[in-house]
């Protein structure tokens, strides 16, 4: 449905957004909580432009996050290539943090249906600095946890590139805002921070991190872009200002997996399981 949804709508965006390309919804980023942008880009700023055409133009005026590359990019469904591609170029002064209308199934917003919106301009040229000190994640842990001991696993990703990507696993208890607060001083060791909780989260599991963290942040609440760019991927209550209910997760039980793969009605083993959190983690 997804990629029929893109396939029809590209050629109606265009007239909207001439110098786009094509664009890609990932499938784990669940239609308009992500998508990728190819463009065509002649002057300075023409990412923003599209940016807010996408935002003001029926359906994907709905789109949470959206990251812009150039033509020299790969293809949008390459995604380690193009993931690359993105962290080399990523820079905090190319991050625009707005605020729309969001879906009505959102839960992450404050306010239903108003929200914070992404987008980021990852046009340009590589950045020319990288991580400073890349420790390895044992060490890091051990660091961050010497700062708060909430922080239980981290992971780091696409280490090769200008913008690793460093997960932390938490035990909650209050807002993550003032752990990143507590974390000025690392910059040397990170750029990139995402946080989430530990207790239904497994990070060695990227895509099903990547389906949590789009769905659970509200950009202008959760997206911090000093002393890093940080983002609050945890499930919000109180302590976030959050008043609204916060949904719990929805699993199936292994009875109806099992009853469903003897009637043949779907073909499954504990990696596709695994892939998409069907069963409690």
């Amino acid at each position: 449905m997804g990629w029929a949804t893109e396939r029809i709508f590209l050629p109606m965006l265009k007239p909207m957004a001439p110098d786009l390309i094509d664009y890609n919804m990932p499938e784990n980023g669940v239609f308009h909580n992500l998508i990728l942008a190819k463009i065509k880009t002649l002057y300075k700023g023409h990412a923003q432009q599209i940016m807010h055409a996408f935002w003001g133009v029926g359906q994907m005026s709905f789109v949470k996050h959206a990251i812009f590359v150039g033509e020299d990019a790969p293809e949008l469904e390459e995604s380690k290539a193009l993931a690359v591609h993105i962290l080399n170029r990523l820079d905090k002064g190319k991050v625009l943090i707005t605020q729309g209308i969001v879906d009505h199934l959102d839960h992450s917003s404050s306010e239903q249906f108003v929200g914070g919106k992404l987008g980021v301009d990852a046009t340009g040229d590589e950045v020319e600095n990288g991580v400073e000190t890349l420790l390895s994640d044992e060490v890091l842990l051990e660091k961050i946890q010497e700062i708060s001991s909430s922080v239980v696993g981290l992971k780091q990703y696409m280490t090769e590139t200008k913008t690793p990507i460093c997960v932390i696993s938490v035990d909650k208890q209050e807002s993550q805002l003032e752990l990143i607060h507590k974390l000025k001083g690392f910059e040397k060791h990170i750029k990139l921070l995402v946080i989430v909780d530990h207790a239904n989260n497994d990070l060695d599991d990227a895509y099903m991190l990547i389906w949590r963290v789009v769905n659970n942040i509200d950009a202008g609440r959760d997206i911090i872009l000093k002393p890093f760019i940080a983002i609050d991927g945890t499930n919000k209550s109180e302590v976030d200002g959050y008043e609204r209910e916060w949904p719990g997760d929805t699993f199936c039980t292994k009875e109806v997996l099992d009853r469903l793969q003897e009637k043949g009605l779907i073909d499954i083993d504990e990696a596709f399981i695994k892939k998409f959190g069907l069963l409690p983690f």
